[in-house]
């Protein structure tokens, strides 16, 4: 309990380890079928993260009395696809009323011992990836609030988080990468606290080259700005650096809390150039947005 990583680990033996993971949360978008499929997709990431393959899931739901039953069976119907794309299956669950919806899964996987990916395995003159674009939190409340109305945003931040981390988790393993961790609800800002943190090295970011979601600039720049940006800002408040100049939206784009966000990679020179061969190989985004340095945690923004 002393490291905080993605997931929970037993090692059954020196080839296979248990990963379990869970996560739920209340609906982000209208339609179900896409709801289940973006929860089904966030809390598999967890084990993506730590390196493995995803085995079965067990859904947790919350729905109201009066929720139609056709509206239940496509939120489980999305997840259950999205889990199957990941070779695995969902083999049964838990459902209880409640006035809210809430939905997700517990995640049960496997991997090898030697080859998970670790928080605090960052070393100094790793470079720094990551394989998605940020802007959910912000471009969600924007797109709710009526801010944005362009329905192809919408469509671009589902794209996004119903894309399964896993063949991004297979290309890291290929390129030999053992630093790594997936962005969620405490921005890049606080993972990357988090892996700076357990491997006791300080860390560049890059600010102009962290990629946004489209629509995502103009939300901030409409000062739409979410509760969880505002707590990750206060928690990193003495562990981060602003060097003068830093954009103020892209700056807010690190903080700001992610959905089932990409993988965060950490890699050595000679690592990085096979990850980027591999990415570019297979058709996959992967953006270059720092580097590790020596020295005590912390997080400089340039």
């Amino acid at each position: 309990m002393d490291l905080a990583d993605d997931a929970a680990v037993y090692r059954l033996n020196r080839e296979t380890a248990v990963v379990s993971t869970v996560d739920f949360f209340a609906p982000l978008v209208d339609d179900p079928y896409t709801y289940g499929a973006i929860a089904a997709a966030n809390a598999m990431s967890d084990v993506f993260a730590m390196g493995g393959e995803v085995v079965f899931a067990l859904n947790i739901a919350a729905f109201p009395e009066g929720l139609p039953p056709s509206v239940m069976t496509e939120i489980l119907r999305g997840a259950a696809e999205k889990v199957a794309e990941a070779g695995g299956l969902v083999a049964g669950g838990h459902t209880i009323w409640d006035e809210e919806p809430k939905f997700g899964l517990a995640v049960t996987g496997i991997a090898k011992p030697s080859k998970l990916f670790r928080k605090a395995a960052l070393k100094p003159g790793d470079r720094l990836y990551l394989t998605k674009p940020l802007g959910t939190g912000a471009l969600l409340s924007a797109l709710k609030k009526g801010v944005l109305t362009d329905g192809r945003f919408l469509q671009d931040a589902v794209a996004s988080m119903t894309t399964l981390n896993r063949h991004a988790a297979h290309l890291s393993h290929e390129a030999g990468v053992r630093a790594a961790t997936d962005v969620t609800g405490f921005g890049l800002l606080g993972h990357l606290w988090e892996m700076a943190d357990q491997s006791g090295v300080a860390v560049e970011v890059t600010v102009s080259a962290l990629p946004p979601l489209p629509g995502i600039i103009e939300a901030f720049e409409a000062d739409i700005h979410t509760a969880g940006e505002s707590r990750n800002r206060a928690w990193l408040a003495a562990h981060v650096t602003s060097a003068p100049g830093v954009d103020a939206t892209h700056e807010a784009l690190a903080y700001d809390p992610q959905t089932s966000g990409g993988l965060l990679i950490g890699a050595s020179a000679r690592r990085a150039r096979k990850l980027e061969q591999a990415f570019a190989r297979d058709g996959l985004p992967l953006w270059h947005v720092g580097r590790v340095a020596a020295g005590d945690p912390h997080l400089f923004l340039h």
